[in-house]
């Protein structure tokens, strides 16, 4: 799941540059859409727990190492508020663990847009936390986006998977991730960002994946191993896209996760979304555009 993603350099403003951008985002993903597909083989057999620190492996490799070229590791380690870095690093490792336990039982397609709420999450979250002042279409758009969440669910009207609680969960973590990233980027620089959400979560993956390691049959390996490419290449590919152009024009070409999940969960797990769950989802997503649109015209207006 690429929700996470290094903010780039300024780009250029061409449309070669910005078209680039915009492609390399859709091809991360799909990627991250392959890696998310193989996490569910995975966490069928084996402990949510030690497949998130396997995951974890090859994210904290590309993260550190890539600050360690960059800036230097100890610098990085150098922080104007070390206890919200580390929170972040807590927050995203919480996130990656709902995810994976919710993904156990729930098709990717109905995970994938509740986890899609997390832009609203984000705008509710902003006013007591940042004191951001939110005006009326995006506290409809956060009203709407519930809205699609409880028709998706259908309480009381079809049989509850806990999972959409973890998906909950996951959604409101990786809200809380987000905020947390806007206020340490007023003191701290991408690198040091990186190197706390990195090295954090190595740490407490571990910890915590160590008393759930079972041994790997060859297969296994095999689909670990396409995790740790797909980690790798994915977020690669998020940071060279954001280089060429401005997050807030490739944001809207994430919500391809949406048909991405629902075809994979078709073609890999012979699940078919039905009628009211797409209806929900598209309403979600139609929210998240609300929200990424007034966001825009805000920032372009300042």
């Amino acid at each position: 799941m690429a929700r996470d993603m290094t903010d780039g350099g300024p780009p250029a403003a061409t449309g070669d540059r910005i078209g680039l951008g915009i492609g390399l985002t859709v091809l991360a993903v799909l990627i991250f859409g392959i890696q998310d597909a193989v996490a569910k083989i995975l966490v069928q057999d084996y402990a949510v727990p030690q497949i998130v620190m396997m995951r974890y492996w090859a994210f904290a490799a590309f993260s550190l190492a890539l600050v360690a070229w960059q800036s230097g590791l100890v610098r990085a380690f150098h922080s104007r508020k070390p206890g919200l870095q580390i929170a972040r690093g807590l927050l995203l490792v919480t996130d990656i663990l709902l995810f994976a336990t919710a993904v156990r039982t729930m098709p990717l397609g109905e995970l994938i847009a509740i986890v899609l709420l997390f832009p609203v999450l984000v705008t509710l979250f902003s006013i007591p936390m940042l004191g951001e002042v939110v005006g009326r279409v995006r506290m409809i758009s956060v009203v709407v986006a519930f809205v699609g969440a409880l028709i998706m669910l259908r309480p009381g009207f079809t049989q509850f998977d806990i999972g959409a609680v973890y998906g909950l969960g996951a959604a409101v973590a990786f809200a809380l991730y987000t905020i947390l990233t806007r206020m340490v980027a007023r003191h701290d620089g991408v690198g040091t960002s990186m190197f706390y959400v990195g090295g954090v979560g190595l740490v407490v993956s571990n910890i915590f994946g160590m008393f759930y390691w079972q041994p790997l049959t060859p297969g296994a390996w095999g689909l670990v191993a396409i995790l740790w490419v797909t980690t790798t290449v994915g977020h690669f590919l998020v940071i060279r896209s954001l280089t060429y152009a401005p997050a807030s024009v490739v944001q809207p070409f994430n919500y391809l996760m949406l048909p991405w999940a629902i075809t994979l969960s078709f073609v890999l797990f012979g699940h078919l979304i039905d009628f009211w769950s797409l209806v929900g989802a598209i309403i979600i997503v139609g929210a998240g555009l609300m929200v990424w649109v007034r966001e825009r015209k805000k920032t372009t207006d300042t």
